[in-house]
């Protein structure tokens, strides 16, 4: 087993896998891994060989929350010069999709972190929930905001002050998962999933990721006009030519994110 706390492979073209790998602590989020998946993020940010990344961590857990072994004594001032925000931003600002592959438990903020990913994909036996509230602190990272917004108020409250985890078919259905699958296909289909979207023409994929993302905290008529302006761009690219082009003469396009 490698001793890297953050691996990235290259399971085929265009795709990139990043692995949380701290199995003997279930990928507990201390700080010398959130700066490593940063790092490994930053590196894949301007890439462009990488058209979508998967995220995942092992068979027991995607992330089990943070290290409370590092927050026990930790004081307000402490925790507010760790500055973690960051790390989880590095996530959430990668151009390209990122897809959450989760196996096992993510809670706390491994959860936080998975919905800093754009697509989730769960397994059957998952156990997803926010139990911050039980050591006396709550969600800092996401946990209160990114979940109210995926899965609504009152669900997001459920899960937050009663500590419950959901199971992956819960979360498909009150919208915290995109996929529910069998545990031994999560990974598989989070691959599959982003190898599709890796033979799609990247500028275009990235537009749609940005007007998703930062619409949604918009008004509509702002929101409907950064799409706008998105959809009139994308007409200067030369994957939008090729893309008209191959459907008009049936034949499979040939994107080169130009």
């Amino acid at each position: 087993m490698s001793d890297q706390l953050v691996i990235t492979e290259r399971p085929e073209p265009g795709v990139a896998l990043v692995r949380l790998n701290r199995p003997e602590a279930m990928n507990a989020l201390n700080m010398a891994t959130r700066k490593a998946l940063a790092e490994a993020f930053a590196a894949l940010h301007d890439d462009a060989g990488v058209r979508a990344v998967v995220l995942t961590g092992d068979d027991r857990a995607f992330a089990a929350g943070a290290d409370l072994k590092e927050f026990a004594t930790a004081t307000p001032v402490e925790i507010m010069q760790r500055r973690s925000e960051r790390y989880w931003n590095t996530v959430a600002a990668t151009p390209q999709p990122v897809i959450a592959a989760i196996r096992g438990h993510a809670l706390g903020g491994g959860l936080e972190l998975a919905m800093a990913c754009d697509l989730i994909v769960v397994g059957e036996g998952a156990s997803l929930g926010q139990p911050e509230v039980r050591v006396g602190i709550m969600p800092g990272a996401g946990g209160t905001q990114r979940l109210t917004r995926a899965v609504g108020k009152f669900n997001a409250m459920k899960m937050c002050l009663t500590a419950r985890p959901v199971t992956g078919p819960e979360a498909l259905r009150m919208g915290l998962a995109c996929d529910c699958v069998p545990d031994d296909e999560v990974l598989d289909t989070a691959l599959k999933m982003a190898g599709s979207i890796s033979r799609m023409p990247p500028l275009a994929v990235q537009a749609i990721k940005e007007a998703v993302v930062k619409g949604a905290d918009a008004s509509l008529d702002a929101a409907l006009a950064l799409e706008r302006k998105a959809f009139q761009l994308l007409f200067a690219t030369e994957d939008r030519k090729e893309g008209m082009a191959a459907f008009i003469e049936k034949r499979r396009p040939a994107f080169r994110g130009e």
